[in-house]
């Protein structure tokens, strides 16, 4: 049967209409959105995804238009678990947490996290506030406390990470921060809780950096005023990290230890020494510091 031209017109309506399409809460849109995949080829792989009956990210890889990566990005995305993008953040790599978290390294530091919840925070109140210590300069410290800072709030936690310390800090270097007033500015009265600052990239994070270099940093963490200043950021933050000096060099971080209640102890592979590990959980528990454990950096 020949068919009339509003016939045709009819029928190329209805086979539009019965192509697959895009909504705003698929992979397809997250890409496009992100500039990964542009419009015309996410048709392609809806169309191929359609023939082939298969997933979209399955189609997307066959077609050679799409990722593991990017399908990753994507998922992330679709169940609020954000990550970052090498070149695009001012966050260091480092942070590994921040760029690869289905990476092993970061699977292995979300089980940290994961004994963390379980035997210290969210069994008190009062168990927020933790000091990351380290007996030897080295011993990755640094890197264990944004990391944790990290996957704390990317699991939806209210996180705050404090640089205590104040004679050779990281955490500003860590996030891309600038560091010319931060915690010391706070505890010496100069400045307040303007000195925070809000990670966008990273829903839930915050940092506090050092700040100036004080001439007396733990006379600074000893007193009243970082006792208080915790007791109102518990108000504010599921989750207070606090990144200390090597307890070898400076008595800075049993003083901050402390003043937060709990210690993890971080120690390296073939490099930590084993007398002073033991040395520094000791003085802890004589200062009365719960030591929650101790994690062996391999990194």
């Amino acid at each position: 049967m020949i068919k009339t031209p509003h016939q045709l017109q009819d029928a190329a309506k209805m086979q539009h209409s019965q192509a697959p399409r895009l909504t705003t809460n698929q992979i397809g849109s997250i890409l496009i959105d992100s500039g990964r995949l542009t419009a015309d080829e996410a048709q392609r792989i809806l169309q191929e995804q359609h023939v082939g009956r298969q997933r979209f990210g399955d189609a997307g890889i066959a077609l050679g238009l799409l990722t593991p990566a990017d399908i990753d990005f994507a998922l992330s995305n679709q169940f609020s678990y954000p990550y970052l993008i090498r070149g695009q953040s001012n966050v260091s790599e480092e942070v590994i947490a921040a760029y690869d978290p289905f990476s092993k390294q970061v699977e292995a530091l979300r089980a940290l996290r994961s004994q963390l919840v379980m035997r210290w925070f969210g069994s008190s109140e009062q168990r927020s506030a933790m000091a990351i210590t380290s007996a030897e300069r080295g011993d990755g410290r640094s890197f264990i406390a944004a990391n944790l800072a990290v996957l704390f709030s990317q699991l939806g936690q209210r996180t705050l990470l404090i640089d205590a310390d104040m004679r050779n800090p990281s955490q500003h270097r860590l996030f891309g921060i600038e560091n010319r007033s931060g915690l010391s500015s706070i505890l010496s009265g100069r400045s307040g809780v303007a000195d925070i600052h809000r990670i966008p990239s990273l829903v839930d994070l915050s940092i506090l950096p050092s700040g100036a270099t004080p001439p007396n940093p733990q006379e600074l963490l000893g007193r009243s005023a970082f006792t208080n200043m915790l007791r109102e950021f518990r108000d504010e933050f599921d989750v207070i990290l606090i990144d200390t000096p090597p307890d070898y060099d400076y008595a800075d971080s049993q003083t901050a230890a402390a003043r937060a209640g709990s210690a993890l102890v971080v120690a390296r592979k073939d490099i930590s020494h084993a007398g002073a590990i033991g040395n520094l959980v000791d003085s802890m528990k004589h200062a009365g510091v719960m030591v929650v454990g101790a994690v062996l950096n391999e990194y």
